[in-house]
C-alpha cells in the first residue's frame, strides 16, 4: 500500500516581526499515511468510550447489592471487554500497516516497523497565558495575542508533520518553544488548569494532566516515530537510501532512549521505560538490519573470506533480533507490544540465523583449499567462525578434508532449512503477517534457495552423517550506535521574549543559527515581581547616588539613601529594565552606566522591578508509571470528561488519584545556588560603606524526576 497522493510539501518559514511558525502538512490530503492516520484518531475515540463505558460499569458493581444487577453488569462487562479487546486488535492492525510507511520503489525486502504517531487533543493556551502575563508580569496580555496565537499554531502544525526533516525540524522547534513556555508560565508551586491528553500509541487508552512535562515528553516520543517513517520511507534499492535508512533508526533510538533517560514516571504505557527500552532495541535491531542490507547490496562475491564476512554479519542481524524478541515477550511490555511486531522479530531472528548457516554451508562446500590457497588465513577465519569446532575436527584438518567440509558444510545447510522453515511458520502463524506479500516472498524464496542446495548435495547416509552444527558467531564491522537528538542545531526564537521576564537557562539563537548564552537567570515564573516603577531623578554633580552590579539585568547596589534616585523610591536591589525608554535587560553594567552618564544633569526616568518573596520551586505531584496501572487507564479516562472544569477556588484536596497510583512521594530538587556577579562602577561622591553582596539563589528544574 503506498500513498495515493503526494504528501503535501513543507511550508516555508512565516516571519512576522520577532515570532515565526511552521506548518505542517496538510490534514485534509488523502495519503495513505493522513488516512491511517484519521483511523487511528476515530480507534482512540472509541476506545475511549468503551473505557469509560467499562469504568461506570466496574463502579455500578462495586455499589450494587442486588444480586441480579450484579449479574446483569457482570454480562455487560464482559461484553464491554470483548468489544475493547476487538478495538486493541484493530489498534493493532493499524500499527503493522507497514505498507503505508515503505518506500514507494519496487523492493525485495522485508519490511521495516515504523512507530505512528501520538494523538492529541486542542489546547487553549489563550485564557491562561493571558490571566498569568496580567497577574504575574503586570503588562497588558492583549499586546501578546500574536504570539499566543503563533504558539497554537505551531502546536496545531506538529499534529501533521511532513515525513522528512522540515518535519522533524518543526517539532523539534515547538518542543524547544516549550521550555521557553515552561519558564515563564508554568511555576512548579502552582497548576496552570491547562488539560493535556495524549493518546497512548499502542493502546488507544488517553492520558491526561495538567503538567507541560507530558507535553514535552509526547512531542519527543512522536520525534522518534517520525524519524521511523522517515527511515522505512527510504529507497533502500541504492547505497544512499539505506545509509539514510541507518541514520533514521540510530536517531531514533536516541531521541526515545533520551525520553527514557529524561522523562521517568511518565504515565502512557508506550513512554514508560520498559516499553521504551524495548522501541529502542527495536530500532537499533532495525538499523543493523539495513547495514547487513548495505554489505550485500552490490552483491555478494562467491568468495572464501566474504562469505565468512558475510555469515558473522548475518548471524549479528539474527542476534539482535532474537533478544528483541526476548525483550518484547517480558512483563510489563508484553501485554501491549502488538503480537504482529514479536512476531515480526521472531521471523526476523530465524531468517537471519538461517542466512548465517547458508553462508557458512556455501564457503565450505563450493571453495575447496587449493595449492597456494592462503591456508593460516582460512584456518584462522574458520576457527573464529564458531567457539568451538565441532567434536572430532580441527580449523586446518576439516579445510584440508574434502569429505569433512562436505560433511560440516550440509549440516549447515540442514541447519539453514530448519531455521527457514521455522520463520516461514512463525509468519503463517499471525494474520497481520500474512498478509504483507513482500514479506512471504523473501521468506519463501530464501528457503526454497536453502532447500535446492541441500536437495543437490544429499545422499542416503545424511542422516548419520550429520553432526550438530555450533552457532556463527556474531561479528559487525559496523555496529550501529545511538544518535542523540541534537536540539541546538535548530533555530528557535522565544515568542515572549518582549516579556520583561527572562526565563531559566534562557538562550538566544543569532541569525546563523549559533547558540550563545544569554543574560544571567534572574526573573522567572517561579518569583513575584512588582509591577515596573518609573523612577525620575537626576545625577547631582555626576553622581549617580548608587553603583551598579551583576551582568544583565543590571541590579542597584550600594544606593545612598539621601540621593535623589532614593527619595524618588528606588530601593538597593532593584533591576533595572529601562533607561528613557530604553530596554536595558539586556545591556551589561558598563553600557548602563554610559547610557546614565549619556544624560548628564538632567531629569532621567528609570523604570526598575523589584522581587516580593523567594518563593522555593518545589515541583507538585505528577503521574508515575507503574507495572499495575492495567485497571488505572478506565480512572484516567473517567477523570478527565471534557465537560469537566477545574475550579480555582476550590481548596485542592488531598485524597490520592490516579495519578499518584502505586508512586513514592516526590522528593525536593536539589538546588543550585547561583551568585549573581558583583561589578562595582562608582561615579565620583562621597564614599560608601561596602556591604556583601547577598547572593541569588535560583533553583533548578529537573524535568528527569517527572
Amino acid at each position: 500500500m503506498t500513498d495515493t497522493l503526494l504528501p503535501a510539501a513543507p511550508q516555508p518559514l512565516e516571519k512576522e516581526d520577532d515570532g515565526y511558525f511552521r506548518k505542517g502538512c496538510n490534514p485534509l490530503a488523502q495519503t495513505g499515511r493522513s488516512k491511517l492516520q484519521n483511523q487511528r484518531a476515530a480507534l482512540n475515540q472509541q476506545i475511549l468510550k468503551a473505557v469509560r463505558m467499562r469504568t461506570g460499569a466496574e463502579n455500578l458493581l462495586k455499589a450494587a447489592t442486588n444480586q441480579k444487577v450484579r449479574e446483569q453488569v457482570r454480562l455487560e462487562l464482559s461484553f464491554l471487554n470483548s468489544d475493547l479487546q476487538m478495538l486493541k486488535e484493530e489498534l493493532e492492525g493499524l500499527n503493522i500497516s507497514v505498507g503505508v510507511y515503505q518506500s514507494t520503489e519496487e523492493a525485495f525486502t522485508i519490511p521495516l516497523i515504523p512507530l505512528g504517531l501520538k494523538e492529541t487533543k486542542d489546547v487553549d493556551f489563550s485564557v491562561i497565558l493571558k490571566d498569568f502575563i496580567l497577574e504575574h508580569y503586570s503588562e497588558d496580555s492583549y499586546l501578546y495575542e500574536d504570539e499566543i496565537a503563533d504558539l497554537m499554531d505551531l502546536r496545531q502544525a506538529c499534529r501533521t508533520p511532513s515525513r522528512d526533516e522540515a518535519g522533524v525540524e518543526l517539532l523539534m522547534s515547538y518542543f524547544i518553544q516549550l521550555g521557553f513556555v515552561e519558564s515563564r508560565f508554568f511555576p512548579p508551586t502552582r497548576q496552570m488548569g491547562i488539560l493535556f491528553t495524549w493518546y497512548d500509541s499502542l493502546t488507544g487508552v488517553p492520558v491526561s494532566q495538567q503538567n507541560l512535562l507530558l507535553e514535552k515528553a509526547s512531542i519527543l516520543f512522536n520525534i522518534g516515530a517520525l524519524y521511523t517513517q522517515i527511515g522505512t520511507r527510504c529507497n533502500r534499492q541504492t547505497e544512499a537510501g539505506l545509509q539514510s535508512t541507518v541514520d533514521a533508526f540510530q536517531r531514533a533510538a536516541g531521541v526515545l532512549n533520551y525520553l527514557k533517560e529524561t522523562f521517568t514516571h511518565t504515565p502512557s504505557y508506550d513512554m514508560s521505560p520498559a516499553m521504551l527500552s524495548v522501541l529502542v532495541k527495536m530500532m537499533l535491531a532495525q538499523a543493523q538490519e539495513s547495514t547487513f542490507e548495505k554489505i550485500c547490496l552490490s552483491g555478494i562475491q562467491n568468495e572464501f573470506f566474504v562469505l565468512v564476512k558475510v555469515a558473522q554479519e548475518a548471524a549479528k542481524v539474527g542476534e539482535v533480533y532474537r533478544q528483541l524478541y526476548t525483550a518484547m515477550n517480558q512483563e510489563p511490555v508484553k501485554e501491549n507490544i502488538p503480537y504482529s511486531w514479536a512476531s515480526l522479530a521472531c521471523v526476523k531472528a530465524h531468517h537471519y540465523e538461517a542466512l548465517a548457516h547458508y553462508f557458512t554451508a556455501t564457503l565450505l562446500i563450493d571453495h575447496q583449499l587449493k595449492p597456494g590457497s592462503d591456508e593460516d588465513h582460512q584456518e584462522k577465519c574458520l576457527s573464529q567462525l564458531y567457539d568451538h569446532m565441532p567434536e572430532g575436527m580441527t580449523p586446518l584438518a576439516t579445510l584440508k578434508n574434502v569429505h569433512q567440509r562436505q560433511r560440516l558444510g550440509k549440516s549447515h545447510l540442514c541447519r539453514a532449512v530448519t531455521h527457514h522453515e521455522e520463520s516461514v511458520r512463525e509468519a503463517s502463524l499471525c494474520k497481520k503477517l500474512r498478509n504483507i506479500e513482500v514479506l512471504q516472498e523473501v521468506l519463501s524464496a530464501a528457503h526454497q534457495r536453502s532447500r535446492l542446495k541441500y536437495t543437490q548435495l544429499r545422499d542416503d547416509y545424511d542422516l548419520l552423517s550429520l553432526i550438530d552444527v555450533p552457532d556463527i558467531i556474531s561479528k559487525t564491522e559496523r555496529e550501529v550506535e545511538i544518535i542523540l537528538p541534537q536540539f541546538s542545531k535548530v533555530t528557535v526564537t522565544d515568542f515572549f521574549q518582549k516579556l520583561h521576564v527572562l526565563s531559566q537557562m534562557v538562550s538566544l539563537v543569532s541569525e546563523q543559527g549559533r547558540m550563545k548564552s544569554g543574560p544571567l537567570s534572574v526573573f522567572s515564573a517561579n518569583k513575584r515581581w512588582t509591577p515596573p516603577r518609573s523612577i525620575h531623578f537626576t545625577a547631582e554633580e555626576g553622581d549617580l547616588g548608587f553603583t551598579l552590579r551583576g551582568n544583565s539585568p543590571v541590579q542597584v547596589h550600594f544606593l545612598d539613601p539621601y540621593c535623589s534616585a532614593a527619595v524618588a523610591g528606588a530601593k538597593e536591589g532593584d533591576y533595572i529594565v529601562s533607561i528613557q525608554d530604553v530596554d536595558c535587560k539586556w545591556l551589561t553594567v558598563s553600557e548602563v552606566m554610559k547610557l546614565l552618564k549619556s544624560f548628564g544633569q538632567n531629569d532621567i526616568e528609570m523604570k526598575v522591578v523589584s522581587l516580593l518573596d523567594a518563593t522555593s520551586s518545589m515541583h507538585s505531584k505528577c503521574a508515575t508509571y507503574s507495572v499495575g496501572m492495567q485497571k488505572t487507564y478506565s480512572m484516567i479516562c473517567l477523570a478527565t470528561d471534557d465537560d469537566d472544569k477545574t475550579d480555582k477556588t476550590k481548596k485542592i484536596s488531598k485524597k490520592l488519584s490516579f495519578l499518584s497510583w502505586n508512586t513514592n512521594k516526590n522528593r525536593q530538587k536539589s538546588a543550585s545556588t547561583l551568585c549573581l556577579p558583583s561589578v562595582g562602577v562608582r561615579v565620583a561622591g562621597p564614599p560608601v560603606k561596602k556591604k556583601l553582596p547577598s547572593p541569588f539563589s535560583l533553583l533548578t528544574s529537573d524535568s528527569s524526576l517527572y
